[in-house]
C-alpha cells in the first residue's frame, strides 16, 4: 500500500505541473482574446462620428479634388489599417504582413480576383446591361478611393484580421458570418447619414462579404479579396453609377 502510494503521488506530482500550464494556457488565450473583442467594439462605435461629424466637415474641400481624396485616404489608414499592424506588431507579437496573408500565394490570389470579377462583369452586364459612363464620376476620390485602394483598407481590418481573429475560436463559417455581420454594421452610420438604408443594400454587402471571405480562404491571399473588392466598388460606382 504505501510503495503503491508513494508512486501516485509521484505521477500526480509531475502531471499537476503539466495541468496547471495546461490552464495557465487556456487563460492566457482567453485573456489574449480580450483586447481584440475591444478593438473590434471601438472601431465599430467610434466610426458613428464619421459620417455624422467628420464626413461632412471634409466635403467642405470639394469631394472632386485632389485634396479630398487626400485627406480622405490618409484618414482611412490612420483609422482602418494602423491599428491592424499595431495591434499584430506589439499586442500579438507576430509579423504583420505575414499574418494577414499578403506575401503568400499571391499570383493564387491575383487568379482568384481575376476569376470573381470576370463573372462579376458578366453578372453585373446581364443584369444593368451597358454601362452610361459619365465624366463626372471620374474624379480623384473615386480612382483612387473607391477604385483603387478601397480593397487594401477594407479587406485588411476585415477578411485579413477579424475573420482569422475570430476563426482561432471557432468554424470558418461562424467566423466568415459574424465578420459579414460586422462589415455590413461598419456600413449603417454611412447609410443613416445620408438615407440611404435600405434592405437591399444590407442584403448585398453581406453577400458579398461572405465571398470575400471565401476568396480568402480558397486562395490562402488577401490580395483575392483586396482586387475583387476594388474591382468591384470601380464596377459599381465609376463604371455602372449604381
Amino acid at each position: 500500500m504505501g510503495e503503491r502510494g508513494s508512486a501516485f503521488d509521484m505521477d500526480s506530482a509531475v502531471k499537476m505541473p503539466a495541468a496547471i500550464a495546461r490552464e495557465g494556457a487556456i487563460a492566457r488565450e482567453r485573456s489574449s482574446f480580450a483586447p481584440f473583442l475591444l478593438y473590434v467594439a471601438a472601431f465599430h462605435v467610434l466610426w458613428i462620428a464619421w459620417p455624422f461629424f467628420l464626413y461632412p466637415r471634409l466635403l467642405t474641400v470639394g469631394n472632386a479634388t485632389f485634396q479630398y481624396a487626400l485627406l480622405n485616404l490618409t484618414f482611412r489608414f490612420l483609422y482602418w489599417i494602423a491599428p491592424v499592424l499595431l495591434y499584430l506588431r506589439y499586442v500579438d507579437g507576430v509579423d504583420p504582413f505575414e499574418y494577414l496573408q499578403l506575401r503568400q500565394n499571391v499570383k493564387r490570389g491575383i487568379v482568384v480576383a481575376l476569376v470573381l470579377t470576370a463573372l462579376n462583369v458578366g453578372g453585373t452586364f446581364a443584369r444593368f446591361g451597358s454601362p452610361h459612363l459619365s465624366m463626372e464620376r471620374v474624379t480623384w476620390n473615386s480612382v483612387l478611393g473607391t477604385s483603387f485602394f478601397v480593397g487594401v483598407i477594407e479587406e485588411i481590418p476585415y477578411r485579413g484580421f477579424m475573420l482569422q481573429k475570430f476563426g482561432e475560436r471557432m468554424n470558418f463559417w461562424l467566423a466568415n458570418l459574424i465578420t459579414s455581420l460586422l462589415f455590413v454594421s461598419i456600413h449603417l452610420p454611412g447609410w443613416i447619414a445620408l438615407h440611404t438604408l435600405n434592405a437591399g443594400a444590407a442584403v448585398s454587402i453581406f453577400i458579398f462579404g461572405l465571398v470575400m471571405s471565401v476568396a480568402f480562404r480558397y486562395a490562402k491571399s488577401l490580395w483575392a479579396p483586396i482586387i475583387t473588392h476594388s474591382a468591384n466598388d470601380c464596377l459599381s460606382f465609376v463604371i455602372f453609377g449604381l
